[in-house]
């Protein structure tokens, strides 16, 4: 003889199991529903294009592209000058060396002509301060290449004496593998090229 409990024993089990069921299907349906919305939002900007002022018809995919190279070159040449330009008789050394990660032979020789000419020599005899106060890159991405000009701003401090200077360099981005840390933008600085050199003004602080 069947008694009361035993059928409420099956139907709780039944009820269980179409709870589980329905549970388990509805989070396989919104799994599939979130990887299918991904997929239509991917081939969407894959297809998505925009029209310039010229009336060009860019895609969209490949002005994001160019937006995140800018950026990183921008973040690249502000690394390099900073390292290469803002120098002491404490870290010259140091950030020589990370300077010529950034760079070609270019850098090299570059350095290697400002050491014989004494610059170096000089910065740690008289305990210059070489010090960046602005750093403005523009970009050009043409025909597959990067090309840059960069204006610096930068003082030269001994004692009281505060010169203030005006560098203008040029050259090209090639882009390489990423290095860590060492060369973390994954682009290298070829042609580079000191355009010009200007005195801005000089200013000595006098004590009363």
């Amino acid at each position: 003889m069947k008694t009361p409990y035993t059928n409420i024993y099956k139907v709780l089990r039944t009820n269980r199991f179409v709870v589980l069921t329905v549970v388990i299907g509805a989070s396989l349906s919104m799994i599939a529903s979130g990887f299918f919305a991904y997929q239509i939002f991917k081939q969407s900007q894959q297809s998505a294009f925009v029209i310039n002022d010229q009336g060009q018809v860019i895609p969209l995919q490949l002005i994001e592209h160019r937006e995140n190279l800018e950026v990183e070159a921008k973040a690249h040449l502000e690394m390099f000058h900073r390292y290469f330009y803002q120098i002491n008789a404490n870290n010259f050394e140091r950030n020589m060396e990370k300077a010529l990660w950034l760079g070609d032979n270019s850098i090299a020789e570059l350095y290697r002509q400002k050491k014989a000419e004494g610059i170096y020599n000089r910065l740690l005899q008289y305990s210059l301060i070489q010090k960046i106060s602005a750093i403005h890159s523009e970009i050009s991405l043409k025909n597959g290449e990067i090309n840059f000009m960069t204006t610096t701003r930068f003082s030269i401090t001994r004692g009281e004496a505060t010169d203030s200077y005006e560098i203008k360099t040029s050259g090209q981005l090639m882009k390489v593998d990423r290095n860590f840390p060492h060369n973390p933008h994954g682009l290298i600085i070829k042609n580079f090229y000191e355009q010009s050199l200007t005195k801005i003004h000089s200013h000595e602080s006098t004590k009363e």
